[in-house]
């Protein structure tokens, strides 16, 4: 799995050029909490990605079998984690990270880290995905067969929301891409908390396989974009020196 996870991270890397204006909507003007960057630096999945695959499709009967086999997790270990994964509002992305970090990521805990995570969960989500989302307007796969999802909280919103590419599986693919940064030695375990948070959303029957598969090189291009923000980079060398001083204690 590593190579597919570094190969996805080095395109994301070599196509974070891919920079243009997005559909008009909130950014780091309107929600500073949330963002760094605004919609003219951001990642424009559109340009970036091909279109999502058609009905029919060989690659659409890989996604549909993908579909049915996450299905049949829904009632193991790994279906509840799937179900608990689907909230990442509250802090629940950073949380979510927290063992395989190995160390708690709480406003409390670790408020630089939190705080740095927090601030970039719609750079990553709604402000590099929309642009593709609202065009392609992709069916996902629960309502696509009149299923319900493993975790019906947020199913009817999103019932209305394009499903290409996942916005939940962007945030964390490029939440664990900069968690590996600040804890290098965890690498392996971060990567894959955040290869787990993207194949949560096929089992749960949010996104396609394909929707997941984009994401990460949506994220991967997000992260790169994200170092040549100055704020960003201010607050990542914060959350670094708090985790300095994490181990030492």
């Amino acid at each position: 799995m590593r190579k597919v996870l570094l190969s996805t991270l080095l395109f994301g890397l070599l196509s974070s050029s891919v920079i243009a204006s997005v559909p008009s909507g909130n950014d780091a003007t309107t929600k500073p909490d949330l963002y760094y960057l605004k919609n003219s630096q951001a990642i424009d999945s559109l340009a970036l990605l091909p279109p999502p695959p058609e009905i029919g499709s060989i690659l659409f009967l890989y996604d549909q079998a993908m579909y049915e086999k996450g299905f049949l997790l829904r009632g193991t270990e790994r279906g509840k984690q799937a179900a608990a994964d689907a909230d990442l509002a509250a802090g629940g992305v950073a949380n979510a990270f927290s063992t395989a970090f190995g160390f708690p990521i709480t406003k409390k805990d670790a408020p630089e880290i939190h705080k740095l995570l927090t601030n970039m969960i719609e750079d990553a989500g709604d402000l590099a995905t929309r642009s593709a989302k609202q065009e392609y307007m992709r069916i996902r796969p629960f309502a696509f067969y009149g299923v319900e999802t493993c975790n019906t909280k947020e199913q009817k919103a999103l019932s209305t929301n394009g499903s290409y590419p996942s916005g939940h599986t962007s945030i964390g693919w490029a939440s664990a891409l900069v968690l590996t940064e600040i804890n290098p030695a965890k690498q392996d375990a971060i990567l894959k908390r955040g290869y787990e948070l993207g194949q949560s959303r096929v089992i749960c029957g949010y996104h396609w396989q394909s929707d997941v598969d984009a994401a990460r090189v949506v994220a991967s291009a997000v992260v790169a974009t994200l170092h040549s923000n100055p704020e960003f980079l201010a607050q990542l060398e914060k959350a670094k020196a708090e985790f300095a001083k994490l181990q030492k204690q």
